[in-house]
C-alpha cells in the first residue's frame, strides 16, 4: 500500500493561550483519531513535535555545519506534528486527514511518500 505523511499546521501562539480544558479537549480529539487509524490498519506512525523554539535548523557551506534557532522561514502556521499512514490511495489519506483536529484550525498536508525501486 502507498504510504502518505500528513503534516499538521498550526498557529503556536493561540495554542499557546488555550486553557487546560480546551487543551484537554483537543489532546482527547488527537487520541480518539489515532485509535481510529491504529483500529483500521493505516497507522504507521505519528507524534506531535515541541514548538519551534526548540527547534535548530541545519545547513552546511562549504563542509562547515551551521546551526540556528527555530525554523527557516517565518509564517503563520507552523509544523505541530504528523502521521505517517498506508493507505489504499491518496483519496482516503485526505480522508484521514479531514479527521484530524489540527485541520479544523489550521492545515494538513498530504503528500505520498517517495518509492524508491530495489537496489
Amino acid at each position: 500500500m502507498p504510504k502518505f505523511l500528513l503534516t499538521i499546521y498550526g498557529d503556536e501562539a493561540a495554542q499557546g493561550q488555550a486553557s487546560p480544558e480546551e487543551i484537554q479537549k483537543v489532546a482527547q480529539a488527537y487520541t480518539d483519531v489515532t485509535d481510529e487509524m491504529r483500529s483500521s490498519g493505516v497507522f504507521a506512525a505519528g507524534e506531535g513535535i515541541e514548538p519551534t523554539p526548540a527547534a535548530k535548523t541545519v545547513r552546511v557551506r562549504e563542509g562547515k555545519t551551521m546551526t540556528s534557532d527555530g525554523p527557516f522561514a517565518e509564517t503563520k502556521e507552523q509544523l505541530n506534528g504528523f502521521y505517517l499512514l498506508e493507505t489504499k490511495d491518496q483519496d482516503e489519506a485526505i480522508t484521514w486527514a479531514a479527521k484530524i483536529p489540527g485541520a479544523a484550525v489550521g492545515s494538513v498536508e498530504v503528500r505520498p511518500v517517495l518509492t524508491y525501486p530495489e537496489a
